[in-house]
């Protein structure tokens, strides 16, 4: 697995590099050629606190994760829990057959508040709507720990979101 780090406002040392790297190869047993695949971590200080985020792209899934905590070396393996949790978790729905044609993994390795008036736009962000089923899209928004996910469907060639509900289910919003 290639291994990009970087620090924002902070110093990346070896022993951080060499603990991320030590850390991301249990991941390796999950992947099917982890010689292809490139993770890139982000360190960052805010207060007294040490905030990982692993971002690893995979062809069919995004597998994200942040942690913060106050101990760098707790945050990296918060992080890293999450990560192989994901891919616990989502175990099953990875074996389907719908997506096992591109999976990257080694399967058996494995209330409203009122808005002020002057409310403006906090963050932009543009991001490549990939042809999906339903449940591929619900995959990869439960990998990448989200309440809704944008897609396109491969069957209608339309634009859906799926969202996960406050009772737990799934609900999809179609463009006409």
């Amino acid at each position: 697995m290639e291994i990009i780090i970087h620090g924002d406002k902070l110093k990346i040392t070896d022993s951080m590099k060499a603990y991320i790297e030590e850390k991301l190869e249990k991941l390796n047993k999950y992947l099917e050629n982890s010689d292809t695949v490139r993770a890139t971590v982000i360190v960052k200080v805010k207060n007294h606190e040490q905030r990982v985020e692993i971002t690893i792209p995979l062809k069919a899934f995004i597998l994200r994760s942040e942690e913060a905590k106050d101990d760098f070396y707790a945050a990296v393996d918060k992080t890293i829990d999450k990560l192989e949790r994901q891919i616990r978790k989502n175990k099953t729905r990875m074996m389907s057959k719908q997506i096992k044609t591109n999976r990257d993994f080694a399967i058996s390795a494995i209330e409203a508040e009122e808005m002020p008036e002057t409310s403006k736009v906090l963050k932009r962000k543009k991001v490549e709507v990939k042809p999906m089923n339903e449940e591929e899209a619900i995959l990869q928004m439960e990998l990448l720990g989200h309440q809704f996910y944008m897609y396109k469907d491969s069957e209608t060639n339309v634009p859906a979101v799926v969202y996960k509900r406050t009772d737990g289910n799934y609900g999809i919003i179609e463009a006409e």
